[in-house]
């Protein structure tokens, strides 16, 4: 699907795109991979690792509409990886959060739809559901923005569609990462904001490969959810640092206690396949799709009526034996 195509990532340094880069270019053979960004430094550190023949860096900011129409010209998929992320930041900086993450999404769809990109799809997040932050609530708008766009396209092919997951294994701001530099500082004990706080989790490896399988699944307006294992944060931290103590200093401002991917008010669009869960779009698109069979032919079937996917209530958990395999497979990729 993706040779001999060009792709575009905004927020293309960030920790998410360097492992969909490499994938790109381990298993396809693209005409172009341009990365999105605003920082110099980080895009320069990055050419240093990813030279390949088909890299492109445009230094660029999603909240600049003409910028971004320049950088898509002949672009054929476009991730939007793109955000202010920072919760308790984003909290403090309101304004800045919303030009990036519900303006920018805008910049994102008009210049995707100015050059006739034929797939779009944006990064959401588990905080998205029911927000009770403004990061949330910013991406929420997103989402809807992206999923409303396939009402603009017109007589164009242009498709959008979100996908959201969970907290992610090894990437820059996740809990982990801040635990591992905590223990190699020779912290005495490990911050907890709750002791019964859960969160979903995906590694880098595994958000990338279902991001690239919901471009060939789409049809245009879905939220795709990846079924993953959940885990308690006193859970991982025993098993990173079984003998160092753990503190509860409370719960950070706007954050909540267990995230949510799909809510129960949710549950009348939710159609469950095999390895994960479609949002479909709350709207009725000029061109209407059958969201129960996605483009690669695989069935879904509709939630019960009171469904809800979430951290505390999820079926799937992830052991401390697996979560430590796992970060050793993030590590082994990151090599």
């Amino acid at each position: 699907m993706f040779n001999n195509k060009s792709v575009l990532i905004t927020g293309g340094t960030g920790s998410f795109a360097k492992q969909l880069v490499k994938t790109l270019i381990q298993n396809y053979q693209p005409h172009k991979i341009i990365i999105y960004s605003r920082d110099e430094l980080k895009q320069f550190e990055m050419a240093q690792k990813y030279n390949h023949k088909c890299m492109r860096y445009f230094i660029g900011d999603v909240r600049d509409l003409p910028r971004l129409q320049r950088a898509m010209r002949e672009i054929d998929f476009v991730v939007h990886a793109a955000a202010l992320k920072h919760v308790p930041i984003a909290e403090y900086n309101p304004m800045e959060c919303i030009k990036t993450n519900i303006m920018g999404a805008q910049n994102v769809i008009d210049a995707a739809l100015n050059n006739s990109v034929k797939k779009v799809i944006a990064l959401s997040t588990d905080k998205a559901a029911s927000p009770i932050n403004l990061y949330g609530a910013s991406k929420l708008a997103s989402d809807k923005l992206f999923v409303a766009a396939n009402n603009i396209t017109g007589t164009l092919n242009t498709r959008f569609s979100v996908v959201r997951y969970g907290n992610v294994l090894g990437s820059r701001g996740s809990v982990l990462p801040f635990f591992q530099k905590l223990l190699q500082e020779n912290a005495t004990s490990l911050p907890i904001t709750d002791e019964n706080m859960t969160r979903f989790w995906i590694t880098l490896q595994e958000g990338v490969d279902f991001v690239l399988k919901s471009f060939q699944r789409m049809h245009g307006g879905e939220t795709f959810i990846p079924k993953i294992p959940s885990m308690k944060i006193v859970d991982m931290a025993k098993a990173i640092a079984p003998d160092t103590p753990q503190n509860i200093v409370g719960i950070r401002p706007g954050e909540k206690l267990h995230e949510s991917m799909c809510t129960k008010h949710d549950a009348h669009l939710t159609l469950e396949f095999s390895d994960h869960f479609v949002i479909r779009p709350t709207i009725q698109f000029a061109q209407s799709s059958d969201f129960t069979k996605n483009a690669l032919g695989e069935t879904g079937k509709m939630v019960k009526k009171d469904f809800q996917y979430s951290s505390d209530t999820n079926d799937k958990w992830l052991s401390k034996q697996e979560l430590l395999q796992k970060i050793k497979l993030t590590e082994n990729e990151e090599k």
